[in-house]
This record gives C-alpha cells, sequence and structure tokens, in this order.
C-alpha cells in the first residue's frame, strides 16, 4: 500500500501499490497528481501478482476511483459520445471506501461575510474548530479535576494513592500526545487556510499516527530554535540589549512567520533554507510586513490578556484556551498569506 499525501491541499492518501506511477485527482482538491512509486522492499506479491493484468481489468478494483488514471484520452471512441461522464459516481465511491469521511469540495472560492479584520478572528469559530479546542482543553482540565479528587480521597484512605500514582502518570502522557495534536492540527490550518479555506478544518479520520505528529511538531521546534533561540539566549547572556542584541531581534522577527509557513508547506526542515526564505520576504515586502505586523500583534495581544488574569490552576486553563485560539488565527493568517500571494512567493508547490 502507497501512502502519500497530496501536494496542493495535504490530503492523506492510501492507494494499492500497482497503481504507482498513474496520473489522478486528489480527492479532496481535485488537483491532477502523479501517484508515487512504492517505498523500497514493498515491491512484493501484491505488484507482481497483477503484473500481467490487462489495463480493463483495472476497472472493476474499488481503487479505480477519483484518484486514478487521468490519461490523455479517457473516452472509448467505440462508445457514444453522449455518454455521461461518471466522474461524479466514481468519487462517491471512493468517498465511500473511506468511510464516508471524504468530502467534495466545490470549484467556488469562499468568499468572507465579514470584513477581513474581524472575520480572521472567528475562524476557529466552526465545529471541527470548536471541537479541538474542547479536546485539547476539556481533557486536561478533567483530568486534573479527577487527580484533585483521588488526592482528598487518598488523605482519607491511603491505598488511593495507587489510583493517584495511575492516574497522574496517565495524564502527564495525555497531556503530550495533546500537545503534539495540537501543533500538528495547527499545521493542518496553514496547509487548509493555504488552500482558500476561511474557518478550520475537519480532521476526523485523517488524523496521523504519533510519529507523524512528533515529527511535525519537531520540526516547528526547530525553526524556532533555528529563528528565534539566538535572541533569547544572548539576552540571557548579555543582560541588556546592545548593539548585537537588536539585529538579532530584527532576524527573529522578520524572518520567523516566513520560515514556519515554509516548513509547515514544504513538509519539511528544508524550508529554512536562507535564499528561500530572502527571496520570498523580497517579493512580497510590503505584504509581508503587514502579516508580520498582525501575527506579532496576536502575541502582544496573548500577553496583554495573560497579564491580566490572576493566576490560578483554573485561570491558567482559560489562558490556554485563549493562547490555543490565537494559535489558529495566527496559523489561518499565515495560510491566507501564502493563498493570496504563492505566485509571488513561486515555491513550486
Amino acid at each position: 500500500m502507497i501512502c502519500f499525501h497530496c501536494k496542493n491541499c495535504r490530503q492523506k492518501i492510501s492507494i494499492q501499490d500497482q497503481f504507482s506511477g498513474r496520473r489522478g485527482k486528489c480527492p479532496k482538491c481535485r488537483a491532477i497528481l502523479t501517484i508515487p512509486q512504492p517505498p523500497a522492499g514493498d515491491t512484493g506479491a501484491d505488484l507482481s501478482s497483477n503484473a500481467n493484468e490487462p489495463k480493463g481489468s483495472l476497472e472493476n478494483t474499488p481503487y479505480n476511483l477519483t484518484l486514478l488514471d487521468v490519461p490523455q484520452e479517457i473516452k472509448d471512441r467505440s462508445q457514444p459520445t453522449e455518454q455521461p461522464d461518471s466522474s461524479e459516481a466514481v468519487y462517491e465511491q471512493f468517498r465511500r471506501s473511506q468511510g464516508g469521511l471524504t468530502t467534495q469540495q466545490s470549484d467556488q472560492i469562499p468568499q468572507r461575510k465579514l470584513p477581513w479584520i474581524i472575520d480572521i478572528f472567528l475562524y476557529p469559530i466552526s465545529k471541527p474548530g470548536l471541537t479541538t479546542l474542547g479536546i485539547i482543553i476539556g481533557i486536561p482540565l478533567l483530568l486534573k479535576l479527577i487527580i484533585i479528587l483521588l488526592g482528598a480521597f487518598a488523605l482519607v484512605f491511603p491505598p488511593m494513592l495507587i489510583f493517584f500514582a495511575v492516574v497522574a502518570f496517565a495524564r502527564f502522557v495525555i497531556n503530550i500526545v495533546l500537545g503534539l495534536y495540537m501543533y500538528w492540527y495547527m499545521c493542518e490550518c496553514i496547509c487548509d487556510s493555504a488552500a482558500g479555506e476561511l474557518r478550520a478544518p475537519e480532521t476526523i479520520g485523517n488524523t496521523p499516527g504519533l510519529g507523524e505528529m512528533f515529527f511535525q511538531t519537531l520540526r516547528i521546534i526547530g525553526c524556532f530554535i533555528f529563528f528565534i533561540a539566538p535572541v533569547l539566549f544572548y539576552s540571557q547572556y548579555a543582560q541588556k540589549a546592545d548593539f548585537i542584541f537588536w539585529p538579532l531581534m530584527a532576524y527573529a522577527v522578520l524572518f520567523f512567520p516566513m520560515g514556519l509557513l515554509a516548513v509547515v508547506m514544504f513538509d519539511s526542515i528544508s524550508g529554512l533554507n536562507p535564499v528561500l526564505l530572502l527571496g520570498s520576504i523580497f517579493s512580497t515586502f510590503f505584504q509581508y510586513c503587514g502579516l508580520v505586523i498582525l501575527f506579532y500583534g496576536l502575541g502582544i495581544l496573548l500577553f496583554i490578556i495573560t497579564s491580566v488574569i490572576q493566576q490560578s490552576w483554573i485561570l491558567a486553563y482559560i489562558s490556554g484556551i485563549v493562547f490555543i485560539y490565537l494559535l489558529l488565527v495566527a496559523a489561518h493568517l499565515l495560510g491566507r498569506f501564502f493563498w493570496k500571494y504563492q505566485e509571488k512567493l513561486n515555491w513550486g508547490l
């Protein structure tokens, strides 16, 4: 089985090995793509068993779908020209084969109903976005309340300490997984906004394994270290703002948003290529300056809100909700910037 992502909308696609090298349409965004070769070592019985089958035999397989086979000529000249196009029926077959989780996208670009400066703050307000907020914030809160309750029982009945320790460890592991999921979902929001969407995406049925979430988060951390860490380390070392501090600060502020966008869109740390980033910034300089102001304006807004809120464990969760909410808004800003100026960026995506 070949698993890969659409380069246009990041939809995850799985297909049998014998279809490698063929062209097709992405079931989500309908972009034309080429199915890659299977990984080395996976060319086993499936490939060999289908090697001698005639091309027409593929029509009866569940994988002859919207994704597959966009040849130069798809009409059988022996058939009447008025034969209806079966692409919609084929797409429905693919949707059902994926458990009904894939939705067909309209070619119409969604339009904002409110001024963009207001509408961008409504980006997480969709059923998937609010569900994600509920999962990431609600589960740790529930576990926190259970631990408080078990701690109170343990004071009266000491053997409850065993359950207390088990739940505390489970809470630690779950918080790590939810953290990985949060940053993975942020990247999905960037990719989805880069395809022109205006609200947080639905990802149920498309959530990757822990490995993919871990490496996605690792790339974000690497981006942060590459741009932000130098000025943080130097400020701790020098304890003052001097002629070295300000260039490092300018480097961090100017390059971090573009670097984060490139890493997510390329799905690789190669997005940190300085030549690529410099060319992208210069080609969209004035528009990018507006993005930088909005991007860091969200950070200032978060700082003000968390400074006003008195720190207790309950209010800390409220601050967490605000942080994740604004994180999704910032992801939307980055994705929409790519959607609007992708021709100037010329990244070849």
